[in-house]
């Protein structure tokens, strides 16, 4: 059953309508102060005002413990509640943790920018565009605040007590995090031998380029989906082409896809002609209205939409910061798997 600190935790989440709990409160608190002050984190230790970045650093601790407690609690939840009272609560619960797990997710990339701090944008929105309660508080503190339809879905018809993580990318799992991303994907250990050359296909431009705007998405198993992109998508494109591309294409020859064994070689000759075809040139109108470039993906695994739209909140949130005005993604219309999920997230 839940425990006692558990059920307090339940109610200061949804306390009264127009008054939080201690640890809605708390929560909100912090999200405010370290948006308000991330141009302090990239201060270096030697500066005079360098127990500003230490102090937005332990905040940010903190910001992280209560998010992972919250995410907790709606596992537990769905775990030990009765069915009648999990079926009336949980839609509020999950729309917490899903907007905690991109907070989060914000929170630490705000962390691993450097000096120059990003820029928040914000503006007035009409009352409708956002809900009430702590939700509705912590929708307005994201940079994508205003954009109505990111943040309205409706909850699972059966609720799951999996637990997710999402984070930024960091460089020392580059590599790996790319690997077992599409080990999962992939679904069979056989073909981690593939893994290298499907991960440059699938994540290769991004991480090399722009890895700055890469989140992972981890359940108790590992890495389970992705959220890339680039901030200025028509000079990410000309720099694949002219570099990248002529490196990969060197790396992976146009008859390294026959003749080795069979299994998995499908997906590996499919990945070889990929960097040896001709990339489609995306329409300047295109570029011009919607400058940046967005790329997600998930494990078929993940049955959880809203772990999928805390994904694409989080990379939105990072390029909106940074002044990007409308994204595109590319995706080829023969790929179901790619055109359901992004029908699925709206």
């Amino acid at each position: 059953p839940l425990t006692l600190e558990e059920v307090r935790m339940l109610v200061e989440l949804f306390y009264l309508p127009f008054h939080h709990g201690a640890l809605a409160q708390e929560l909100l608190e912090h999200f405010r102060w370290l948006r308000a002050n991330s141009l302090s984190v990239g201060v270096p230790a030697t500066a005079p005002d360098a127990c500003g970045g230490a102090r937005w650093r332990g905040r940010a601790q903190s910001f992280q413990l209560l998010c992972a407690q919250t995410c907790r609690l709606h596992s537990r939840f769905v775990s030990a509640a009765s069915q009648a009272l999990l079926y009336d609560l949980h839609p509020y619960l999950w729309d917490i943790r899903n907007m905690l797990l991109a907070a989060s997710a914000f929170i630490l990339w705000l962390g691993c920018q450097s000096i120059t701090a990003p820029i928040l944008l914000g503006r007035d929105a009409e009352p409708w565009t956002r809900r009430g309660g702590l939700f509705g508080e912590l929708q307005a503190l994201l940079p994508v605040g205003n954009s109505y339809d990111l943040f309205y879905h409706p909850p699972p018809l059966f609720p799951s007590s999996q637990m997710y993580l999402l984070r930024p990318l960091l460089p020392l799992d580059k590599e790996e995090a790319a690997l077992r991303l599409l080990w999962g994907r992939l679904g069979s250990k056989a073909q981690l031998s593939c893994a290298p050359a499907l991960a440059a296909r699938l994540l290769g431009p991004f991480l090399s380029l722009c890895p700055e705007y890469t989140f992972v998405l981890e359940d108790e198993g590992g890495p389970c989906g992705y959220a890339a992109g680039a901030l200025h998508a028509e000079g990410f494109l000309q720099q694949r082409d002219s570099s990248w591309l002529p490196a990969i294409r060197h790396k992976y020859p146009p008859d390294l896809g026959t003749g080795g064994p069979a299994l998995g070689q499908d997906a590996l000759e499919e990945a070889v002609l990929f960097f040896h075809a001709e990339p489609l040139a995306v329409p300047l109108p295109v570029l011009r209205r919607f400058p940046s470039l967005v790329q997600l993906g998930t494990a078929p695994g993940v049955l959880d939409v809203g772990a999928s739209r805390s994904l694409a909140l989080c990379l939105l949130s990072a390029l909106r910061a940074n002044g990007s005005r409308g994204v595109f993604c590319q995706v080829s219309d023969a790929d179901r798997e790619q055109l359901s999920f992004y029908s699925k997230l709206g």
